[in-house]
């Protein structure tokens, strides 16, 4: 093919109705709804439902404990001494200033994004490891069935398992936006929402500690202890203690607070930056306790608590004294105005209609929410790309196993070249470069070259650390000479994509990055040829970069000035058609 025929093949008409269908999307992948969780315990897995009903029991016999040994003398001594709020209320002004109380409605908001769109994540890798090889059969956490033992052999690629085949759906009133494989979407729902809600926690700790409000939420002595657990016993012997909330919250609200707001939140911060390979390229972190595997599950642990915290706040402001609790977060007044009641209902009745609206709005205009995603965090990304990948594995950390994922070649021509041991195959380097060039499998092969152990960052959550080995970009690029025009770099797939009549795969990426020592046109993987599955006879690696952008089967190398003019304009085959972002370094 020529220049205009690598364009023409990679792209697809941009009128139309690009909404998402069930059944249409994604090369028409079929439904598979996600299963109830399970934990794995020991060699066996049990469903979390058993978790939560074991976890009602649990409260039923605390209760009743609770209820018996509060009859005794030494326990109604102890709840004397320590009521719940005696050691915290010093230097504490009464009431709750606006700013906080604003505050706490933007959470509310972001919060329901933040969580509805990480669990539709989630649902694209429905499992969680703690090995940096996301190695099948060792999840913790799962939200389907065992992977098929016989579709585990790279040998086989027609049969393999791939990541995309792993994924499930969730409910669209529960996921954002539900349907399967829609994770480009949901990510751009949840970093927007991730933005937000991170100024709004810089503000909120700006605001606390200037006004002297942290004093509400910080434990200024070691007696909140004693009083968190006088608190913890009255309120399960359903002999609540008095709700002092609009002086000093109790020692254990105190400490909940002080749990969410000063350990959970910023955890939920790092632990999402651990999951970017440009984090782990730069430092190393591809392995040990703060492998992506790891951050991955206590990100999940952080939304369980988030949920777990909502839910019993919510439960605690109804049973403790719905209005006069509702007028101090409303008004800030300790009063019991049946107004505060209206305009709760009234903003919560507005949130339920956002939520309802979340996937509806998604699936009918998703480019649109690409687009604000693009424009409210992609220059986030952008800056997170200047980070040049400097980490290199052992051997020991090669991961026994490697997931796959792409629609694999399908044309006569591809396996014409793979049967004659790519001695036929070329691959043609041109657009705005001094020296178009066609290289020979055997002169780059014979070219010099170089090798490294990195670690491989799928979007959909899994992560896999292989030896690569093959030529340097920079070395393509000092041989054809791009122009000085040249800003980005198109590497078209001998591949299709997943979407019928969708054009060949392609991806585009900034040429700054090309020139970075570890930015590989590999041909090697663990130390033999690369298998089909794994993208033969090249595949790039831009170590920066998530897994989607590193294109397989390559056949050709295109230098321009934009890719507005490419497929659809939106900088890849996933960008045109799953929504997913050209920048992609977390």
């Amino acid at each position: 093919m020529g220049t205009d025929d690598d364009t023409r093949a990679a792209t697809r008409s941009v009128s139309g109705d690009e909404s998402v269908r069930l059944g249409q999307w994604a090369g028409g992948i079929a439904d598979e709804p996600a299963g109830v969780p399970s934990i794995r315990l020991g060699r066996r897995w049990f469903s979390s439902l058993w978790l939560i009903l074991l976890a009602v029991a649990g409260l039923v016999v605390a209760v009743a404990v609770a209820q018996h040994v509060r009859q005794y003398e030494w326990l109604q001594d102890f709840i004397e001494r320590y009521p719940g709020t005696a050691a915290t209320r010093g230097g504490i002004e009464p009431g709750l200033p606006a700013w906080l109380r604003w505050s706490h409605l933007f959470n509310i908001v972001f919060m329901m994004f933040i969580i509805r769109a990480g669990l539709q994540i989630l649902a694209d890798h429905p499992r969680l490891y703690l090995n940096a090889g996301s190695t099948p059969g060792t999840a913790w956490l799962r939200l389907r069935g065992p992977i098929p033992p016989d579709r585990l052999d790279p040998a086989d690629p027609s049969r393999q398992w791939t990541a995309k085949d792993d994924s499930v759906s969730l409910p669209k009133w529960l996921g954002i936006p539900g349907i399967r494989h829609t994770i480009g979407l949901a990510r751009w729902w949840h970093f927007t929402f991730d933005a937000l809600w991170l100024i709004n926690g810089l503000i909120f700790y700006v605001l606390l500690f200037s006004t002297g409000q942290w004093r509400r939420i910080v434990p200024q002595s070691w007696d909140v202890v004693p009083n968190a657990v006088s608190t913890l016993v009255q309120y399960l012997s359903l002999d609540f203690p008095a709700n002092d909330g609009f002086v000093a919250y109790n020692g254990l609200q105190l400490i909940a607070y002080f749990l969410t707001v000063f350990v959970f939140a910023p955890l939920a911060f790092v632990t999402g930056l651990l999951q970017a390979p440009a984090i782990a390229a730069r430092f190393g972190l591809g392995r040990g306790p703060a492998n992506r595997q790891v951050a991955r599950s206590v990100h999940f642990l952080v939304l369980v608590w988030m949920v777990f915290f909502i839910a019993v706040h919510t439960v605690m402001v109804f049973t403790t004294g719905l209005i006069g609790n509702l007028n101090h977060i409303v008004f800030g007044t300790n009063t019991n105005s049946y107004w505060a009641l209206a305009i709760y209902l009234v903003v919560m009745a507005v949130i339920v209609v956002l939520w309802l609206l979340a996937s509806p709005v998604t699936l009918r205009y998703p480019r649109m929410v690409q687009t604000v995603g693009r424009c409210c965090v992609g220059w986030i990304k952008g800056l997170m790309e200047w980070l040049h990948p400097r980490a290199d594995y052992t051997d020991n950390d090669i991961s026994p196993y490697f997931w796959a994922n792409g629609t694999l070649p399908a044309s006569q021509e591809y396996r014409r070249l793979q049967a004659g041991g790519w001695a036929g195959y070329r691959l043609r380097v041109y657009g705005l470069v001094e020296n178009p060039t066609e290289f020979s499998y055997r002169e780059l092969v014979s070219m010099t070259k170089h090798e490294q152990i990195t670690q491989h960052y799928c979007i959909q959550g899994w992560s896999g650390i292989a030896k690569w080995g093959g030529v340097r970009m920079s070395d393509i690029l000092d041989f054809v000479r791009p122009l000085p025009s040249a800003r980005w770099v198109v590497f078209y797939s001998m591949a299709d994509g997943s979407e019928p009549g969708g054009g060949r795969y392609y991806d585009c990426h900034k040429i700054e990055h090309m020139r970075h020592p570890m930015t590989l046109l590999a041909y090697e993987m663990n130390g033999q040829p690369l298998a089909e599955i794994h993208g033969a006879p090249l595949r790039l690696r831009n170590e920066v970069e998530l897994g989607f952008k590193q294109v397989k089967w390559i056949d050709a190398i295109e230098f321009v000035e934009s890719f507005d003019h490419i497929g659809k304009g939106h900088g890849g085959y996933n960008e045109d058609h799953e929504f997913f972002g050209y920048r992609m370094p977390i």
